[in-house]
């Protein structure tokens, strides 16, 4: 009878899918690029969520349970994702936070649907992630739609006529370039004089800045991410290229300067959610504090940020509905999270897991290489 009793208890545990009873520590996985072009976004999204994870378990967990994060690194590479969401999806975990670019995530995200895996992507906004009807898919950061909407008010408040758009092919840059035209072709005052694709990766961009160059624009709208727009703005100085750029929220990285050198860098404008020095709530300063005393600096990237905000929703989500069950996360997210204190403000989100509210904010780089909010 006690064996019978054993294994009537095993299968109940197995049936239900319960964490709780089966080993009480609740696994969440992280996906973000450790190597490759990205890695200083990756690296960082582990170490916010490794501190995060420190002080839950220091406070007593989730519900009594510890919480254990699981990384693989998918390099920013869409093929090497993939194989890291099929680890990732046999390994137990409840959910997944990441990862960063958006092509990166889409190679993702029917893996984690089909295994009924909760994913939380933290950098990517193409819109279409979010238009597939995927229960257990949710993101941070906004979409690109809402950035081509601030985008395309930036350049209209700064007088631009003549608008220069440049993308790099991927799913997020080509889809934000898309949206920022759409919208900027509307206006009667404005014309695009330019609209093409660099290759990503490449070290010499001078053909293609002469040809920029050429097309004589009041602004140029750089929608990929940062390692090329700072080249970009260091070798169109060394050109004599005086044209500003405008870029998009992937071109938000302290390397941007560091690749570009102060002097390019300066009065180059991008969209981003606020930093962590802009926000003025309780929650932000606590986070920025003790990431500052475990790692000795304050956080790089709003990207890792956003990344402790998707882990802290789904330990809410865990909490407050008392289950591990993706099916009851997914439904506590959508419909019962309203107004979550984020790092990054204000967290709700719609029926397609996508953030409520208006998120983007403009900054522009000083002569000194900060990132400064713009009123």
């Amino acid at each position: 009878m006690k064996r019978i009793f054993i294994l009537a208890l095993a299968l109940c545990l197995i049936s239900t899918g319960s964490v709780f009873a089966a080993g009480k520590t609740v696994r969440i996985g992280l996906m973000g690029p450790m190597t490759g072009p990205w890695a200083s976004e990756g690296q960082e999204m582990k170490q916010v969520l490794d501190l995060l994870a420190e002080d839950i378990n220091k406070a007593g967990g989730i519900n009594g349970m510890q919480v254990e994060v699981i990384a693989e690194d998918d390099a920013g590479d869409p093929r090497t994702a993939a194989l890291a969401s099929q680890r990732l999806s046999t390994r137990d975990v409840v959910a997944v936070v990441g990862t960063y670019g958006s092509s990166v995530t889409e190679a993702t995200q029917t893996i984690y649907d089909e295994s009924e895996i909760i994913q939380v992507a933290n950098g990517s906004t193409a819109v279409r992630l979010s238009e597939k009807g995927l229960n257990f898919f949710f993101r941070t950061c906004p979409r690109d739609d809402e950035q081509g909407r601030v985008a395309a008010q930036t350049i209209k408040k700064l007088a631009y006529k003549n608008v220069a758009i440049l993308h790099d092919n991927t799913t997020y840059a080509k889809g934000l370039a898309n949206e920022a035209k759409a919208l900027l072709v509307k206006e009667k005052d404005i014309k695009i004089v330019f609209f093409d694709a660099l290759t990503p990766g490449e070290r010499d961009y001078n053909t293609l800045l002469t040809k920029l160059k050429g097309s004589k624009p009041d602004v140029v709208f750089f929608t990929g991410y940062y390692p090329e727009a700072g080249l970009l703005l260091r070798q169109k100085r060394e050109l004599g290229f005086t044209a500003p750029f405008i870029g998009g929220d992937a071109t938000n990285h302290p390397d941007l300067v560091k690749i570009a050198g102060v002097e390019a860098a300066k009065d180059f404008y991008f969209l981003s959610a606020p930093l962590p020095k802009d926000l003025p709530s309780a929650e932000a300063t606590s986070f920025v504090k003790g990431f500052e005393a475990k790692y000795g600096n304050s956080p790089n990237s709003i990207y890792a940020v956003l990344a402790g905000d998707g882990f802290r929703v789904v330990v809410e989500a865990i909490k407050n509905a008392k289950s591990v069950k993706s099916n009851d996360i997914a439904k506590y997210l959508h419909t019962k999270l309203t107004d979550f204190p984020g790092l990054t403000g204000t967290i709700s989100f719609n029926e397609k897991g996508d953030r409520v509210g208006d998120v983007y904010r403009v900054y522009r780089v000083d002569a000194a290489g900060n990132f400064i909010l713009q009123p």
